[in-house]
């Protein structure tokens, strides 16, 4: 029997950053704060935990003073660097560098749309740390669409622009970028006054293909991953390739 592991697997680059910002800063402070898990993976958040590191949630950072605070790779909106001024928090920011790049993009598109009453749409999921991230450049403002149930929340007679969070299939994305053209033209409008910005990070859409492939030159995939991981897409991708009965979905305990 030859056993392989996916080269392909693991976390990304901002996520293993992040969890090296932690470490290192760890090994000086003896309490680290972080806002929300620092990867979907219980048996991670444990090990750091014993090293030092405390998951809190917004509510409870409001009423954190004078404390470090670890920034994870999803990002942060603005009201939270507001409440580390307020709350002399130093804040050991680990945002991806990807994310960052787009919350930027998200904040000068929002700025340049008040001139002519155009909208933010942001595809992604509601309530993930990234998309509230990202709409907290548009003070939260911008329309967040998870499918095309979500559309009718868009006047397609005002210009829409589009953006994506980033670790959303990019198959998705031009699904809904094509129905948003469709709800255009038949709402009278104008595809001029329509920019789609694929803003999906490769890195992560690009493990679907070379899961496929992985999945194809194997018998039996064992897949093991976090309850809280999106990674559903990539198993579904997995029993494309194999006989469900074959397939061993593992995961850690909470």
């Amino acid at each position: 029997m030859t056993i392989a592991i996916d080269k392909n697997s693991g976390y990304c680059f901002g996520v293993e950053f992040a969890i090296q910002m932690a470490e290192d800063e760890m090994e000086e402070s003896a309490e680290l704060y972080c806002l929300g898990d620092i990867v979907h993976n219980s048996m991670e958040v444990q090990r750091l935990y014993a090293k030092g590191l405390r998951i809190i949630d917004r509510e409870q950072l409001k009423e954190l003073q004078d404390s470090k605070v670890l920034i994870r790779a999803h990002g942060e909106p603005p009201e939270t660097y507001k409440i580390a001024l307020e709350n002399n928090l130093e804040l050991i920011d680990a945002s991806c560098p990807v994310v960052l790049k787009l919350q930027n993009r998200v904040k000068h598109a929002f700025d340049s749309t008040k001139s002519y009453n155009g909208q933010i749409v942001i595809y992604g999921q509601h309530g993930h740390a990234e998309v509230i991230g990202i709409a907290g450049q548009t003070q939260n403002e911008a329309i967040v669409v998870t499918s095309e149930a979500d559309l009718n929340k868009i006047d397609f007679t005002r210009p829409v622009t589009l953006f994506s969070q980033t670790t959303k299939s990019t198959k998705g994305f031009y699904h809904i970028k094509a129905s948003i053209e469709q709800q255009i033209a038949q709402a009278g409008g104008s595809l001029e006054n329509f920019d789609a910005n694929d803003s999906i990070c490769r890195q992560v859409s690009n493990r679907e293909p070379q899961l496929t492939k992985f999945a194809a030159e194997h018998d039996v995939i064992i897949f093991v991953s976090g309850k809280k991981a999106p990674t559903a897409r990539l198993f579904t991708r997995c029993a494309r390739r194999i006989m469900p009965e074959a397939i061993s979905w593992k995961m850690p305990m909470n």
